[in-house]
């Protein structure tokens, strides 16, 4: 499920820009960030699952608490930012371990504000939402384009990862909102928000929503898609889960990831269509 193929054109127009292109920032030399496709969908929810089992799991077994875990994380996520960032070209091993202790931030940063400052659920998933708002709002003003396809300058990158950043706290924050506080339970959340991102696919194919809106509609409902997944193999049957545990589960996903990623990597077959050639050809 491909939801910006159709903006892989080059054009302004096709990557919803309202100025010249590149006008802000240096140029990187290629996009930084994977072409969308079934790969990318896959991997990103498998990523939001380790970042529900993960978080829990550290949390649990390393006995440094929650702001001694998220202390620890956060500082592993900026030492692979930093990686990424000075990278020329997307790397599938390094982006997608940033997107995976992204997730882990992005869920440990919702539980900190639950759990420690005993922030609402719906508060906190108000302020994420307006974040990300923000974040959007900015990054079309200063670039204008919103388009994953065109992540390929520091600028577009740093807001890229910002925005991912708080899709993650805001799925965290919405998917415990609807698995716990409105008691659905946390397969019946995962129907719910899989049913959600369907009739965003809906909405795109067949009735013409725009690309980059219908791909961060379903970027973000991943988050808690995933979350509820992790959350219903983890947890306890008594609390409505299968009680693998945090440990099976999250080894599970992480080896299914690593496998996928080593796949992409020697294949290619998620590098923008674009950039392949030269890529291939050095």
């Amino acid at each position: 499920m491909s939801y910006e193929t159709t903006e892989t054109s080059g054009t302004p127009e096709a990557y919803g820009r309202t100025g010249a292109p590149h006008a802000a920032g240096p140029r990187l030399r290629w996009n930084k960030v994977p072409e969308v496709t079934a790969y990318f969908w896959i991997i990103k929810v498998l990523c939001t699952t380790v970042g529900e089992t993960a978080a829990d799991l550290l949390n649990e077994k390393l006995g440094l608490g929650l702001t001694g875990v998220s202390l620890l994380m956060s500082a592993l996520l900026a030492v692979v930012l930093v990686v990424q960032f000075r990278t020329k070209a997307y790397r599938a091993g390094v982006y997608w371990l940033a997107v995976a202790l992204i997730s882990v931030v992005g869920t440990l940063i919702s539980d900190n504000l639950t759990d420690n400052l005993g922030v609402p659920l719906e508060t906190s998933t108000a302020v994420f939402a307006v974040a990300l708002a923000v974040t959007f709002f900015v990054w079309y003003r200063r670039e204008g384009t919103l388009s994953i396809h065109s992540v390929d300058t520091l600028s577009r990158e740093a807001y890229y990862w910002l925005a991912v950043l708080f899709t993650f706290a805001l799925g965290t924050a919405a998917g415990d909102l609807v698995a716990e506080r409105m008691a659905l339970g946390y397969w019946v959340s995962a129907v719910l928000f899989g049913l959600a991102i369907a009739s965003v696919a809906v909405a795109h194919f067949a009735l013409g929503l725009n690309a980059v809106l219908s791909f961060w509609i379903a970027y973000i409902l991943t988050r808690p898609l995933g979350a509820s997944i992790g959350d219903y193999l983890s947890q306890p049957t008594g609390d409505g889960g299968l009680g693998f545990g945090t440990v099976v589960t999250s080894v599970l996903f992480l080896t299914v990831i690593l496998g996928m990623v080593v796949y992409l990597s020697i294949t290619r077959r998620d590098v923008t269509t674009a950039d392949r050639p030269t890529l291939q050809a050095g």
